[in-house]
């Protein structure tokens, strides 16, 4: 057995593999949970008995980040196998790399993450010689990462932001505002994202601060105003199952990403209709999730080829056509960009994003984030 298959087999994070098939359990495209069985077996042998020879790539994503399609694509062009696990949040990201069990070669972390990665000497160098296509990134999209602006160690995948999803059947009116989780009529019925710097960022641009701001006291105002006003009305925070919850209508409003939330209610035509996404007024915290390349990965060239495939124009404007995204990181997959669905429409523009701040690594500031959420916000759940 390999020493990758092996060790991702046995911390159970090997739940998709067989012919490049991603299956994510409980989504609509899963099999059952006994044809799953079967497959994982099949999977598994063959990777014991060495029945499939193909060159390996070991990929640690975003939940529902990147489509089936793209990676049967690179499967088949490149005559390799992808396996590909996901993950909820940095947090669980960035623990499972550090634990020293994880053998993944490609990860997908946002750019405080990469930032301290690079810090912690986590990364290999990035060899623009094998990535052609670098040129295709957006280069206003490239300006924010100051934090390794010459792409020596992470390529951009994506900038976006999450915002506020809404059931309009239920709510049907409302401000476009974060002053929305305050509404105690909705108490029961709304959730926000467990994510210490999503959520407080939410807060302090609501207070016309910034979401990277290390002034105690205006990280206290925003502690305050999650505590009395938002978190009251909450069922909880939630950032694995606010799509499932909303498709089943026991949640009317969420704070999360849209192509979660749409990809669980694509086949519900009524609910389609009846979902709205927006990013609030105020703006919010942005995110860029780049790949990068693990230190020490096995598989480097290979990776290069992935990153470069990633940015291939009419490759990228597939990904984002699957998940309703504007082509934000690549200017060329503009043009090759059709909507979702092929349907003309994005759940946001690029010009939705001009009023949102980048999270950034805070260093040693952090602390006082950590102290208002998981001393005060999270006391209780």
């Amino acid at each position: 057995m390999e020493e990758k298959v092996e060790t991702l087999f046995s911390d159970a994070v090997l739940k998709k593999v067989s012919q490049g098939q991603r299956l994510r359990a409980g989504s609509k495209g899963s099999l059952s949970g006994l044809a799953f069985g079967i497959m994982l077996s099949v999977a598994m042998l063959a990777a014991m008995t060495g029945c499939d020879k193909r060159e390996r790539l070991y990929i640690y994503n975003w939940t529902y980040y990147t489509p089936d399609s793209v990676i049967e694509k690179f499967e088949k062009e490149f005559n390799v196998r992808v396996i590909y696990d996901e993950f909820p949040s940095n947090e669980d990201m960035y623990a499972k790399i550090t634990s020293g069990a994880s053998g993944y070669d490609i990860v997908f972390p946002s750019a405080d993450y990469v930032s301290i990665m690079i810090e912690n000497k986590m990364l290999e160098r990035i060899d623009h010689s094998q990535i052609p296509n670098l040129r295709n990134v957006c280069p206003a999209v490239l300006a924010k990462t100051d934090y390794d602006a010459n792409m020596e160690y992470s390529v951009p995948y994506y900038f976006g932001a999450a915002g506020v999803i809404v059931n309009t059947a239920n709510v049907p009116k409302f401000e476009r505002s974060w002053s929305i989780f305050a509404r105690d009529d909705l108490r029961g019925r709304m959730t926000m994202l467990d994510d210490m710097r999503e959520v407080m960022g939410d807060a302090l641009v609501h207070l016309g601060y910034s979401v990277n701001t290390v002034n105690p006291s205006e990280i206290t105002e925003a502690r305050d105003l999650i505590i009395n006003f938002w978190k009251p009305n909450l069922v909880k925070f939630d950032a694995e199952a606010f799509g499932k919850g909303f498709a089943t209508g026991d949640f009317w409003v969420v704070q999360g990403y849209p192509e979660v939330v749409f990809e669980e209610i694509v086949e519900d035509p009524r609910m389609m209709a009846n979902t709205v996404f927006f990013i609030p007024e105020e703006g919010g915290p942005a995110y860029i999730d780049s790949m990068v390349i693990l230190r020490g990965a096995r598989n480097i060239e290979l990776a290069h080829k992935f990153i470069n495939f990633i940015h291939d124009p009419q490759i990228y404007a597939e990904f984002c056509d699957a998940f309703g995204f504007p082509a934000s990181a690549n200017v060329p997959a503009r043009q090759y960009t059709r909507g979702y669905m092929g349907e003309g429409r994005s759940w946001y523009t690029i010009e939705d994003l001009e009023n949102v701040e980048l999270k950034k690594d805070l260093g040693s500031y952090l602390y006082l984030y950590d102290e208002a959420w998981f001393r005060s916000i999270r006391v209780g759940d």
